[in-house]
């Protein structure tokens, strides 16, 4: 008899959070690696599909119909519920919320099917995990007999803190074996994600590679996922191809470098892709977790564009040289300006490039940042300042803990960092300057 397995993926508890092609990709993976040898349900209380968001979920307090709307590119808000701030974020001046799909509808969900065996749940940023412990009141009170398996960055980034959320079994970092061992089941490691377990599917998740070139000092890629690893072409094409035949409209890339070694690994993808694009295949790409400006190439930017790549977002972090070097010198402003110039000549438009800044890094006193948002707004694409995270086992998140109390998962918040270090004053003036520069590339002066 095959195990029953129920996968999770939690809610988030946070200032804020926004469906930016957000699926539990880690595990999904590990779970496609046991497809066929296991019996799955899924309860993602991130989908925005579910029925909760039409009003035919059974609760009685539906949501406004607001929470529906999905961009052009499928991204979207997600229901949410004003909470208290817990005591250590109390002097944050933001609306703390929990962001997902009603407890309620889980714990009917767990009352309405059979107890499974065993229930895998996964994180990614340290401080969601509040939402990992509700789910494991819940499945302790509703099956107590089921063996409950930890997973994701939260769990290899503060092992000691998941150890106290009463789970059974912790997936620390990227190796799996214990867990097959575990579950009592040989996996194959050739099979795609298990996209199936979703009943209605618009977006979903690829990866080209695992991991990264780089150790850039504020990143916590290098702990968690090692150096870069290809993926067999073969396996990620199949991953592709399930993705296209489920319904999947957008798809976005959660590789960490997705541009090295383009030659061997990017471009044989994209010249795939664009054979079945011939054949009628229409999928919108996107590249939320940063590309590399350094290696966006004329031939890489237009090979990405008639893939179908829509949306791209670059890291730069700073134009200041001293920065770079200090941080790990991955990119340069003028590896930056010719980047942009790449994309906007392969037919990009300025408000689909957007160019990553740090806000609120310990070492601002040489970002240069409002000089460096100026630069980017300079060569007609969009920016976006990414709050820093004090990741705990970074040089840089190291740094942080004469500011904050890095054992407690919750002060590693990136709305909570930069206002606890520059002021919430400073902190709104640098994101409404953004605002408007963006304001400059979104809706440009008309010619007379």
């Amino acid at each position: 008899m095959k195990p029953r397995i129920l996968l999770v993926n939690p809610a988030i508890y946070d200032f804020a959070a926004y469906d930016f092609w957000l699926k539990p990709y880690g595990m999904l993976s590990a779970a496609g690696q046991l497809r066929g040898k296991a019996e799955f349900l899924l309860f993602d209380y991130l989908d925005r599909l579910h029925s909760f968001y039409s009003g035919r979920s059974g609760v009685s307090d539906t949501p406004n119909p607001k929470f529906e709307i999905s961009d052009r590119w499928g991204r979207g808000r997600f229901f949410n519920e004003k909470i208290t701030n817990p005591p250590c974020l109390q002097k944050i001046p933001r609306f703390f919320r929990r962001f997902g799909l009603p407890r309620e509808l889980f714990r009917q969900f767990l009352e309405s099917n059979e107890a499974c065996d065993f229930v895998f749940v996964a994180t990614t940023m340290t401080y969601w995990y509040p939402g990992v412990q509700e789910v494991i009141e819940d499945v302790r009170k509703a099956w107590p007999a089921a063996k409950i398996v930890l997973g994701g960055n939260y769990v290899t980034l503060c092992q000691s803190h998941a150890e106290k959320l009463n789970a059974d079994f912790l997936v620390i970092g990227r190796e799996l074996e214990p867990l097959w061992k575990y579950v009592g089941i040989e996996p194959d490691t050739n099979q795609p994600a298990l996209w199936e377990a979703y009943p209605k599917l618009k977006a979903g998740v690829l990866k080209l590679s695992d991991g990264c070139p780089f150790n850039c000092t504020y990143c916590s890629v290098p702990k968690v996922y090692g150096g870069f690893r290809p993926r067999p072409l073969e396996r990620v094409l199949n991953e592709f191809e399930l993705l296209v035949k489920l319904g999947a409209e957008n798809i976005a890339f959660y590789d960490d470098a997705l541009l090295f070694d383009a030659e061997h690994v990017l471009i044989p993808f994209l010249k795939e892709v664009i054979k079945q694009r011939n054949k009628g295949t229409d999928v919108n790409f996107h590249t939320p977790n940063a590309l590399n400006a350094r290696f966006i190439t004329k031939e890489v930017a237009e090979l990405m564009v008639a893939a179908g790549f829509k949306t791209f977002f670059i890291g730069f972090e700073s134009a200041s040289a001293q920065w770079q070097e200090k941080t790990g010198g991955k990119v340069y402003s003028s590896e930056l300006k010719d980047a942009a110039g790449f994309l906007q000549r392969a037919g990009v438009s300025g408000e689909n490039i957007t160019v990553y800044q740090i806000l609120g890094h310990p070492f601002g006193d040489i970002q240069e940042l409002e000089d460096s948002m100026r630069f980017a707004n300079s060569l007609g694409v969009r920016g976006m300042l990414a709050d820093f995270s004090p990741v705990p086992g970074t040089p840089d998140g190291d740094y942080c803990s004469r500011w904050v109390d890095l054992n407690e998962p919750l002060m590693h918040n990136k709305t909570a960092f930069p206002i606890i270090l520059m002021g919430f004053d400073e902190t709104n003036r640098l994101k409404d300057l953004q605002r408007k520069l963006n304001r400059t590339i979104d809706n440009p002066p008309q010619a007379s």
